[in-house]
């Protein structure tokens, strides 16, 4: 019988949230880990040896939508994209076709459908109905929910609603009751559903009156109405997607004032522009739109001033049929893919900044993981965490969007053919490898929910 202490260990240069250490290795009992240390490698079962590699937590990609457009059969290859990806917990928005989850009820069945095929594990976001729903949340939190999802812009009235400023208000004092994120879509919507009837009637439908549609001032706008909000209920309100430096200001200047703000930058705002929406055209177009370069670099520099809640990918992988522009920006859905790509492109950005691996461990794994109440069983590689592992092997690597772990018409990219410098060579998912580098190795099913570990805040201190 064996009597090896561990069952595994991997070996490699271990990246925790705040140091790399060189020659490490991570010893695994059960789905577990129970050592990490650097040196010679204690007796184990069996060694992963990916010696000169970096070996990073599992990502936890706090945004992403399996199953707004083609509902829960998404979950299935979506979480495949995800483990192709390093991502090893997906947190999934609620706006589901054809039912968003706004009771116990659906969230129990989205839940065992999570369980039945999802090849990675996944924490979910709860939302309510337009009109009668608050009366939902205390029992969306109790099933599990991580966090709540609503919306200052509508854009259907059952799916992905606006809520009003009386009943958002409500929902936030009850919200405020269970400890628990309320996330926001943050954009003005009588001023974008104005300019964009007013460039229609002009004739003006060309990809660059995506962005000129909805701009700063429609997020900004929208943010401050949150944030007061925040303010008057002690609910912890959250920017779903600050494409704006400003947005992050306006959390650190509101909780300076008390209230309990964040916001996240997805990552396309990290390194898209509007000259990438005019190229893509609409596989470029997501909302908020992307930017100014000059905002790309204001927005690095909210990251550098510790303003960032995380980075996540807002991965909404839309048929390839319904992102075809034609003639007409605002016929395509909005939003991009995002999620297999997501470890390569943070790497590279960080490499091309010259920034430090450390900081992907920590925008993109262990604080998701703590604004979502996921800690401390996923999001960092310490000792008792989930052994969930991204290994990510430097070199000269080039995107391309048909190795894309999805259904085919899932199969497409803004990032397609774009330079990075490392690819995702294997990922571990609780001690179980699922992804060499190749072939997606986890079966439908094998991901589990992971309901909300607590009920405690975190505002990102500490």
């Amino acid at each position: 019988m064996d009597q090896s202490p561990f069952d595994r260990v991997i070996l490699g240069d271990i990246v925790l949230p705040d140091a790399v250490l060189p020659g490490g290795y991570v010893g695994i009992r059960g789905e577990a880990i129970a050592a990490i240390g650097q040196g010679a490698p204690p007796p184990a079962g069996a060694v992963a040896d990916y010696r000169g590699k970096l070996v990073l937590p599992g990502l936890v990609d706090g945004h992403m939508h399996t199953s707004s457009s083609t509902g829960w059969p998404g979950i299935e290859g979506a979480s495949m994209s995800a483990a192709a990806g390093g991502v090893t917990t997906c947190v999934d928005m609620p706006y589901d076709v054809p039912q968003p989850v706004t009771d116990a009820g659906v969230l129990r069945a989205k839940v065992g459908v999570v369980e039945g095929t999802s090849h990675v594990d996944m924490a979910l976001y709860g939302t309510i109905a337009k009109t009668g729903g608050v009366a939902a949340i205390e029992g969306l939190a109790e099933g599990g929910v991580c966090s709540f999802k609503l919306s200052t812009y509508e854009y259907d009235a059952v799916r992905f609603p606006r809520i009003d400023h009386p009943t958002m208000l409500a929902a936030f004092r009850e919200i405020a009751k269970t400890g628990l994120m309320c996330a926001i879509h943050n954009e003005d919507q009588e001023l974008v559903q104005r300019l964009t009837e007013e460039a229609k009637a002009a004739g003006r439908t060309d990809p660059i009156m995506h962005a000129r549609t909805r701009p700063p001032l429609a997020e900004s706008m929208a943010d401050l109405e949150i944030f007061e909000m925040a303010l008057e209920t002690g609910c912890h309100v959250h920017i779903a997607h600050s494409s704006l430096a400003r947005g992050f200001e306006l959390a650190e200047l509101f909780r300076r004032q008390g209230a309990k703000a964040s916001g996240e930058a997805c990552i396309q705002y990290l390194c898209m522009t509007e000259e990438d929406l005019v190229r893509l055209e609409g596989f470029g177009k997501c909302n908020p739109p992307f930017r100014s370069a000059a905002e790309v670099e204001r927005v690095w520099g909210a990251v550098a001033a510790g303003q960032v809640a995380y980075v996540s990918t807002d991965h909404a992988p839309w048929p390839r049929e319904r992102k075809v522009y034609t003639g007409d920006i605002f016929a395509p859905g909005a939003g991009l893919t995002g999620m297999q790509s997501f470890a390569p492109l943070m790497f590279s950005l960080l490499e091309e900044r010259g920034l430090p691996v450390t900081l992907m461990a920590s925008l993109c794994a262990e604080r998701p993981a703590r604004f979502h109440g996921l800690a401390p069983k996923k999001g960092a590689i310490r000792i008792g965490a989930d052994a969930d592992l991204l290994v990510m092997e430097r070199g000269d690597f080039t995107f391309d969007e048909a190795t894309i772990q999805d259904r085919p018409d899932a199969r497409w990219s803004p990032y397609h053919g774009r330079r990075m410098k490392a690819r995702v060579a294997a990922t571990w998912l609780r001690g179980s490898l699922i992804w060499d580098g190749e072939a997606v190795l986890a079966r439908p099913g094998q991901g589990r929910f992971v309901p909300r570990q607590h009920r405690e805040t975190y505002l990102g201190e500490g």
